[in-house]
């Protein structure tokens, strides 16, 4: 993949603050060489339409240039690359309409098909409003699940999608993630635990660069269930989980307290936190980094990443939409991207040719 290749945006839901961040992200390109503020080089899949539409809502002299990610970063310094991309968006900000879902599922086609051909060097996603798509039949439960639905092959199973929320100060991996938390203790196993201790330790190295990563996991019970006395899947489950990853030569350790697992010190002692269902990992999470959180998709073929947050319509349009998880999304994009081309095994020189 050229080093010029830029990073793909997908909208998301356009009612929502998707078009906002992305166009303050924009803005603050020109910060210092590496410091906060610079953002990479990024072309969005979208209406351009609305993106236009929201610059003038906020009142913001942006001027966008529709064309490929082969022009993107030569564009980038003066206008935001926008690939264009689905229906025309009729709603407004703050209030979907019909046309959103068919936005977000067109601008999400085209930044797949980017990413895919290698065209884009990583996809980033900007939030959709799940109730928005059910109601326009979108079968998947969110993002991630569509994704990996769309990365499996034909003739083999879909990737198993492990949902982590990153930041400097705390990276999380909760092994269950959206469902009602009556269900949790039915839906874990060993193997659910295993597969995702795999998949974490497996794009930790090759894409974070931590050549073995320590994976700690929570307990499901207070205390860890106390040796069985507080519930007993922690010693049914979790244990015999971790010590399978053990075996494999993956540093893990648990089952843990998790009342206990996020102060700093404990944080010192490992690189991922694997919860048992999503609150118990993300409330941490959001409460240390709450502007800076990242979503990132691992065990997919292709990079993505995403904000931490959602749609926000109440404050869509308004101007007080904070890009800062945005601009943590397309920053560790980069970061991936880059360590893993740089990790790729140089192509073998072609054979010298005999001399006659």
């Amino acid at each position: 993949m050229p080093a010029a290749s830029p990073l793909v945006l997908a909208l998301g839901d356009p009612a929502g603050i998707g078009p906002d961040v992305a166009l303050a992200a924009f803005l603050r390109r020109r910060g210092t060489e590496g410091g906060a503020e610079a953002v990479p080089a990024f072309i969005v899949a979208s209406d351009p339409a609305a993106l236009a539409a929201r610059a003038r809502l906020l009142n913001l002299d942006i001027p966008l240039v529709e064309t490929t990610p082969e022009g993107a970063v030569a564009h980038f310094a003066n206008a935001l690359p926008v690939l264009p991309a689905g229906p025309a968006f009729t709603g407004r900000a703050g209030r979907p309409d019909a046309s959103s879902a068919a936005c977000v599922v067109a601008s999400l086609e085209a930044a797949l098909g980017l990413v895919t051909t290698g065209r884009a060097a990583a996809l980033v996603t900007n939030p959709l409003a799940k109730s928005v798509m059910y109601e326009a039949g979108f079968p998947f439960p969110g993002h991630t699940e569509w994704l990996a639905d769309r990365a499996g092959a034909p003739g083999r199973p879909a990737p198993h999608p492990v949902m982590m929320i990153w930041s400097d100060q705390l990276a999380v991996v909760p092994a269950t993630i959206h469902v009602p938390y009556a269900d949790v203790p039915a839906l874990l196993s060993v193997d659910l635990l295993v597969e995702t201790g795999r998949i974490v330790a497996r794009d930790m190295a090759r894409r974070f660069g931590i050549a073995r990563p320590r994976l700690a996991f929570c307990g499901l019970n207070p205390h860890a269930g106390e040796e069985g006395t507080l519930g007993g899947e922690d010693e049914a489950i979790v244990r015999p989980a971790v010590e399978a990853l053990k075996r494999e030569g993956i540093l893990a350790t648990g089952p843990l307290p998790a009342d206990t697992m996020f102060h700093p010190e404990a944080r010192a002692r490992y690189d991922v936190a694997v919860g048992m269902y999503h609150d118990q990992v993300l409330i941490p999470a959001k409460t240390l980094a709450f502007h800076d959180g990242v979503n990132v998709t691992l065990g997919l073929p292709f990079i993505r990443t995403s904000p931490d947050h959602g749609t926000a319509f109440d404050i869509a349009g308004t101007g007080r939409a904070n890009p800062s998880s945005l601009m943590a999304a397309l920053r560790l994009a980069r970061r991936l991207a880059d360590a893993e081309a740089a990790a790729r095994p140089a192509p073998a020189p072609a054979p010298a040719l005999a001399r006659a």
